[in-house]
């Protein structure tokens, strides 16, 4: 991770509309206007990096805020992949879980393809065969 790139970390969510455009830009799938409206402001913690005020990277814990924490929405553009960001919002996450969350709490996340292996670095594991992950989409 180069710590020489100049970006802005803050601790808030992004807003509606760099949300909606960072998640189709960094390949996730598309969410609704509706549901970034509702769902932005009910975030537990996020981090954003922004570059010259353009945010680049993003994520979120969302949860009850004392027994289920779950990440999501880790995200950075295109161009500012495999610079170590992903990792530097997954600590700044994981630093606001530790000192926030009581203990026992439980914190799960999806992760997609091979990124599994940025959230081993934080001490999550894969719990195949033991459970498997399941989703509905609405």
């Amino acid at each position: 991770m180069s710590d020489d790139l100049p970006l802005q970390l803050s601790l808030e969510p992004p807003a509606e509309h760099e949300y909606l455009g960072l998640r189709t830009a960094a390949g996730l799938s598309a969410m609704s206007p509706e549901g970034a409206r509702a769902g932005l402001p009910a975030s537990w913690c996020a981090a954003c990096l922004r570059h010259q005020g353009e945010l680049v990277g993003m994520g979120r814990v969302v949860g009850d805020g004392g027994l289920f924490l779950f990440v999501v929405d880790i995200a950075v553009t295109p161009a500012w992949q495999r610079k170590g960001l992903g990792q530097r919002i997954m600590q700044s996450l994981m630093d606001q879980v530790h000192a926030r969350a009581p203990a026992r709490a439980m914190v799960g996340l999806i992760a997609d393809g091979q990124a599994y292996r940025l959230y081993e670095k934080f001490g999550f594991r894969l719990v195949a065969p033991g459970a498997h992950g399941m989703l509905l989409r609405l």
